[in-house]
């Protein structure tokens, strides 16, 4: 599939992505990109992720590839029965392990239990090996539950700013990877 041909659906992790975060980086990279609109990205609340995460897809009138990252994948596990079936592919970062209560201490959350269902769409979860937010081996857990391809990404952190990921062309290389095996 030709990026040019799709929308792409950015979901950013909690408290959103910040200029410098390569989420953001492509949403300027791409002219066919758009972050979903959730009314606080620093409040888990996973109705509002859900609704915006629904209410984008809906939104575009092409077939569209979903970039999300962190607290936005969870959000898009639970999303995913309801997206229209123009979602053609998902690619996923950095998974937070929203099943911990105390994933980010102070921040209360519903997104427990994370669905185990195979996603709908053909799908690539890029997964570290000591992200502070989800282990390695519950990431691996996940993408094989949701059908997902699994990407070893070594020993990076969270794939965010903190872990110095800036623009990330490495990750850009993936998706591109990724794109040209999904159908027109």
């Amino acid at each position: 599939m030709k990026i040019a041909q799709t929308a792409i659906l950015l979901v950013p992790g909690f408290g959103n992505a910040e200029e410098e975060h390569w989420l953001s980086g492509w949403e300027k990279k791409f002219p066919n990109a758009h972050r979903i609109k959730v009314p606080d990205f620093n409040h888990a609340d996973r109705a509002s992720w859900v609704a915006a995460i629904v209410e984008g897809a809906r939104a575009q009138t092409k077939p569209i590839i979903i970039v999300a990252h962190s607290l936005g994948v969870a959000a898009l596990a639970h999303a995913a029965p309801q997206l229209p079936d123009t979602v053609k592919g998902a690619w996923l970062v950095a998974l937070s392990d929203w099943n911990k209560p105390d994933l980010i201490p102070g921040v209360a959350h519903d997104f427990a239990p994370l669905p185990r269902e195979p996603l709908p769409f053909p799908s690539q979860l890029v997964a570290s090996r000591n992200d502070p937010f989800c282990d390695f081996e519950t990431a691996a857990d996940y993408a094989n539950a949701w059908g997902a391809h699994l990407i070893d990404a070594g020993e990076v952190g969270h794939i965010n700013i903190e872990s110095g990921h800036g623009p990330w062309p490495e990750g850009m290389m993936r998706f591109a990877s990724f794109l040209s095996r999904l159908p027109d």
